[in-house]
């Protein structure tokens, strides 16, 4: 074109962003200002934004947020909304909020930016107070409001919280919508309340597949194989094409339910049926099956086998089967493994370092814990958290802290007294430590898990489950704890680990002993 005029710049900028050559966009940009002398419009400077969103550009976006400043663009909502999402996905809130502020009316698209934003930031509450503000200035919130809500209300894991923007959304007759209600089912598994999540899948009028496979994982990290299994024939036979993300649930869910056989079904159809490549995740669930299936070698020749090089997920996978069945060998030659592909993770260091205090190997476990010292490396500390009050109560080992800690630990005394008497013996050889019996016998009595089932027994009603949620893997002996306790005091327990939930009851455990 000889004559390129405004509307010619904004469509070529425009192009370019939309076919991701976003560095391109702001050499462009700065060809038409700086050597045609052209004068942008606010359509320019939002595509000129998101550039430098999506470059992570700060320093470049800064300078044309002044420049908006010096034309009088940032009179244009649009604009304001462009640089406020900017900022918040650099992690500047400060700049995002102040945008915001200065706004004399912010539209939908505003309010929803910085309830994202927050969210992202991993600032739950700010994001929800947002939210109540916008409630209280009478702004109608849309779908787009929804998801960043039920985000912030999964990374807070207030139950409570999720009932009420559940509530909500019928209200405003939103559960209609397909991609709000996998949310919030999803919300619901995610937070112990599969009953919840169930029955959210269940009024679903359209399901599509991404329904389907967040089902399918609140199956799967509940450790209910068998049903995801179910729901998973269920889904094909209705015409629903699985994908990668769905083979992933699935065999994760054979994983947590040692269904070895079907694993092996499911991992070798997906290709030859489905025409779904298997991927890491699925080589790192199948690692992981066969390792906590006690089949350690077919893990490892799996991994020799894979097509692609196998990553710290999958090698991580058989170092915590190593960990539980005492294999130090192997362990060691897979820690070294991890210490190269991933040298700042500290958990590969801790692993190792169980594995051979299990063993009565102190020296060497004292080595490798020196080496964490020595690479700056510490070891997270375990938390059990109980929602009670609308408030999420902590508990570290020994914790002394609460403002029923006298009541709380009378309440465990009482339990164990109660389980000894029906036979339980603690289970010392997961206290990981080189000190005499007793010492081992008081400290694993303390743990954080059994801190939180204490106060969740004195304060949570009887009618109700008791949801806990462990930051770091449960223990053998609170394991064997939660099911008795859930037989002598007739309640439904629920533990959350990071890797699934444990549903006690009745002096059961649903992951029948095989996590």
């Amino acid at each position: 074109m000889p004559d390129k005029d405004l509307v010619s710049w904004n469509s070529f900028i425009s192009g370019l962003l939309r076919s991701g050559f976003t560095s391109r966009c702001l050499s462009e940009f700065c060809r038409m200002r700086f050597v045609l002398h052209m004068q942008p419009n606010y359509v320019t400077f939002l595509s000129i934004i998101s550039a430098c969103s999506d470059e992570g550009a700060l320093s470049e976006g800064k300078c044309i947020h002044g420049f908006a400043i010096k034309l009088g663009i940032l009179d244009e909502v649009k604009v304001v909304n462009a640089l406020i999402s900017m900022y918040g996905k650099s992690g500047n809130l400060h700049e995002a909020s102040r945008l915001f502020q200065l706004m004399p009316v912010p539209n939908l698209v505003s309010w929803n930016s910085m309830i994202a934003i927050y969210t992202q930031n991993g600032l739950a509450e700010e994001s929800l107070e947002i939210f109540t503000r916008m409630r209280k200035a009478e702004v109608e919130f849309d779908q787009a409001t929804m998801l960043a809500v039920i985000q912030a209300c999964e990374d807070l894991g207030f139950r409570n919280l999720g009932e009420s923007i559940h509530c909500l959304i019928l209200k405003f007759s939103l559960i209609a919508n397909t991609t709000i209600a996998t949310a919030l089912l999803d919300l619901y598994g995610k937070l112990g309340t599969l009953h919840a999540a169930s029955k959210v899948f269940g009024e679903i009028i359209y399901l599509d597949r991404v329904a389907w496979t967040a089902m399918l994982a609140g199956y799967a990290v509940h450790g209910y194989g068998k049903d995801a299994i179910k729901l998973f024939e269920v889904m094909v036979k209705k015409g629903v094409d699985p994908d990668h993300v769905t083979f992933t649930h699935l065999l994760s869910a054979c994983s947590h339910s040692g269904l070895v056989n079907e694993g092996k079904h499911y991992f070798k159809i997906m290709s030859e049926v489905y025409g779904v490549e298997q991927k890491l995740d699925h080589y790192s669930c199948m690692v992981d099956l066969l390792g906590r299936s006690g089949l350690l070698s077919d893990a490892y020749d799996l991994i020799k086998s894979m097509p692609m090089e196998p990553n710290s997920g999958v090698w991580a996978a058989l170092l915590g089967a190593c960990r539980i069945y005492g294999n130090i060998e192997l362990g060691k030659e897979v820690a070294e493994t991890l210490f190269s592909l991933d040298p700042s993770n500290a958990t590969n260091y801790i692993m190792l370092s169980n594995i051979y205090s299990a063993a009565g190997r102190w020296s060497e476990a004292s080595k490798i814990r020196a080496l964490m010292k020595e690479r700056s490396l510490s070891r997270t500390s375990g938390c059990s958290f109980v929602e009670h009050g609308n408030k999420i109560h902590r508990f570290v080992v020994g914790d002394r802290s609460h403002p029923m800690a006298e009541l709380i630990y009378i309440k465990l005394e009482e339990l164990i007294r109660k389980i000894r008497k029906a036979g339980f013996v603690s289970k010392t050889e997961f206290v990981l430590h080189d000190v005499d019996e007793e010492v081992k016998e008081n400290m694993i009595n303390e743990h954080s898990e059994k801190l939180a089932m204490a106060f969740g027994l004195l304060v949570t009603d009887a009618a109700m489950p008791l949801i806990i949620t462990k930051n770091l893997r449960i223990c053998g002996d609170c394991h064997s704890m939660a099911k008795l306790v859930s037989l002598i005091e007739r309640r439904v327990i629920i533990i959350r680990d990071p890797k699934r939930f444990h549903h006690f009851s009745n002096g059961l455990c649903s992951c029948g002993d095989y996590w």
